[in-house]
């Protein structure tokens, strides 16, 4: 397998879209709405649409996953987390100020980490992980 290969797999070096796994689609729905400040961008019964950016975070019923993932299993949402999605801020401490007054509660931080960055966590209804982002100041 050559580059040729790698271009056609990875057109863009960008993803496309995330598909998260709910099992409360509507509450997911109200979640990402109300936290992200984001629109549905599209619907059907099953699943809904955020764009972020270029990214679509498409939220599907989990009784929908297991067709799409077969013969993989789908996970409950108690089996702890398996993957994080990073926002880059300006100022961490900020945003972690506004997801209180969106009823959000942090699963960490603000913390100042080793590598240089400033971090804190949250999840969302079906216990994705989102992480905020900075770069600490330069000493």
């Amino acid at each position: 397998m050559g580059a040729g290969y790698v271009d056609a797999l990875v057109k863009s070096n960008k993803i496309m879209a995330a598909t998260l796994f709910t099992e409360d689609l509507e509450r997911s729905k109200e979640f990402y709405a109300g936290v992200f400040g984001l629109p549905v961008h599209w619907e059907d019964a099953d699943s809904a649409v955020f764009l972020f950016g270029d990214t679509m975070v498409n939220l599907l019923r989990a009784s929908n996953a297991r067709e799409l993932i077969a013969p993989a299993s789908v996970g409950g949402p108690q089996t702890g987390a398996r993957m994080q999605f990073t926002i880059w801020a300006d100022d961490v401490d900020a945003v972690c100020d506004e997801l209180a007054k969106r009823g959000v509660t942090l699963i960490n931080g603000p913390i100042d980490r080793p590598w240089g960055i400033r971090t804190a966590c949250f999840a969302d209804p079906s216990g994705h992980i989102w992480e905020i982002a900075a770069d600490l100041p330069k000493s």
